[in-house]
C-alpha cells in the first residue's frame, strides 16, 4: 500500500470518528470536551488536506487503474466526492468560526448538517482510496485533471 495515501486516508477517518464523538459529547451536554474533540477533528482534517495537497504538488494524483468500463462510474463518483469534500470543508470552516465567535445558536443549527456532509465525505474518501489502491491497482501518477477525467 502506498505510504502517503494510506496515511492521509487514516487522518480523514480519524476526523470523521472524532466528529462522531464530538456529536455524542454535545448531546450529553459536555461542551468543553466537545470543543476539544472538534478541534482535534479539524486538525486531523487539516493534516489530511496538507498531505493531499503536498502529494498532489510533488507527486501528482493517481489515475484510476480499474477496468475501462468502470471509468465513467469512477469519474461520476469522484465528482460527487469532490463536491462533498469542498462543501464539507467550507461548512466546517464556517461551523468552527461560529463556535469560536460564540454564535452558538447558528453553530447549533449548522453543526449537524456539517457533520453529516463530513461523514459522507470521509466515507467516499475511503472508497476512493480502496478503488485506487486496494481493489484495483492504481494507474500512473498524473495531474489532478487527468487523474479525475482520464487521458
Amino acid at each position: 500500500m502506498p505510504f502517503l495515501p494510506t496515511i492521509s486516508t487514516i487522518f480523514i477517518m480519524i476526523s470523521a470518528i472524532l466528529v462522531a464523538i464530538g456529536w455524542y459529547l454535545v448531546s450529553k451536554g459536555k461542551y468543553a470536551a466537545h470543543k476539544k474533540v472538534m478541534v482535534a477533528a479539524a486538525i486531523s482534517a487539516l493534516t489530511f488536506f496538507i498531505l493531499y495537497v503536498s502529494r498532489t504538488i510533488f507527486i501528482g494524483n493517481t489515475s484510476f487503474g480499474g477496468p475501462e468500463e468502470m471509468q465513467v462510474y469512477y469519474t461520476i463518483f469522484m465528482v460527487f466526492h469532490i463536491i462533498l469534500a469542498t462543501t464539507g470543508g467550507a461548512f466546517g470552516l464556517v461551523t468552527l468560526y461560529l463556535a469560536f465567535k460564540r454564535k452558538i445558536e447558528k453553530h447549533r443549527k449548522l453543526g449537524p448538517y456539517t457533520s453529516v456532509i463530513w461523514f459522507f465525505t470521509a466515507i467516499t474518501g475511503v472508497i476512493v482510496y480502496l478503488l485506487l489502491y486496494v481493489i484495483y491497482e492504481g494507474g500512473h501518477s498524473t495531474s489532478v485533471f487527468r487523474a479525475i477525467f482520464g487521458g
